[in-house]
């Protein structure tokens, strides 16, 4: 994989993944950035608000069960991450460049899924804040690969500020609300759905939690969990990530993101 040499970083270490914010193909070009730039393995991206939403809105690279980890961890295990903290404390327009990572940090359990089931043996991590919304980037090393290098993190601290920018740039450019607004009205397969049904998805998408759109809609918690297993299947998907992708989509085809 191509490191790139010396200290200096120019701007255009990054722009091909700041070029691509808004487009369908911005996960695939920000990991190939990243690879580039410090071999990075896997990239996650989580979205997190005070009220206790979390959601998993990008998943990319070369660990099979990804997925399934960004489930888990905007399920529960966001509320034990021991980076939390320093997230929460460090709100602000500014990158935070999260401690460097050490197994010692994590709890037995979170520890076996996240680090000893799948393989990731490193990691690095960001975060930046807009408005109430912390945009969380992991970036992550498996077995195969080894841990990240001195020169490496220096890479990946370096390029953090642009490339936390471009994530939260693209992340809320894609889902604003009066776009989700149009799409569920006109746009199948979400037209497909029925109003409460979409009610309840387009909350997930703007990263209430289960709790949040019981409250907003004035529905029990057992109602809110009904409503969106049955947008899913009628979606044929099983995630959040997904649904955000049927969105992105739908709006990069209507050619909202340019």
């Amino acid at each position: 994989m191509p490191h790139g040499t010396g200290s200096g970083l120019a701007a255009g270490d990054v722009t091909s993944a700041v070029l691509a914010i808004g487009r369908p193909d911005f996960p695939k070009v920000l990991i190939e950035t990243l690879r580039q730039q410090a071999d990075v393995g896997h990239c996650m991206v989580f979205a997190l608000t005070r009220t206790g939403a979390a959601s998993c809105l990008l998943d990319a690279g070369n660990i099979p069960t990804g997925g399934d980890l960004g489930a888990a961890y905007a399920g529960q295990f966001h509320e034990s991450d021991p980076n939390r903290d320093a997230m929460f404390e460090g709100e602000g327009s500014a990158a935070i460049v999260l401690p460097s990572f050490a197994p010692r940090m994590y709890g037995a359990r979170y520890r076996k899924i996240f680090f000893n089931d799948s393989g990731i043996v490193d990691k690095c991590a960001i975060a930046i804040w807009v408005d109430d919304t912390c945009f969380y980037v992991n970036f992550y090393r498996i077995a195969a690969q080894g841990r990240f290098n001195d020169a490496e993190r220096a890479r990946l601290q370096a390029i953090a500020p642009a490339i936390g920018a471009s994530v939260a740039r693209h992340f809320q450019h894609s889902t604003p609300d009066h776009n989700l607004s149009a799409l569920f009205a006109a746009r199948a397969p979400l037209a497909d759905l029925t109003p409460r049904e979409q009610e309840v998805c387009r909350r997930i998408l703007l990263g209430f939690s289960s709790e949040a759109i019981s409250q907003a809609l004035g529905i029990s918690l057992h109602s809110t969990l009904t409503y969106r297993k049955r947008a899913y299947e009628r979606l044929g998907i099983s995630s959040q990530s997904e649904l955000f992708a049927i969105v992105l989509g739908l709006l990069a085809g209507a050619g909202r993101l340019n």
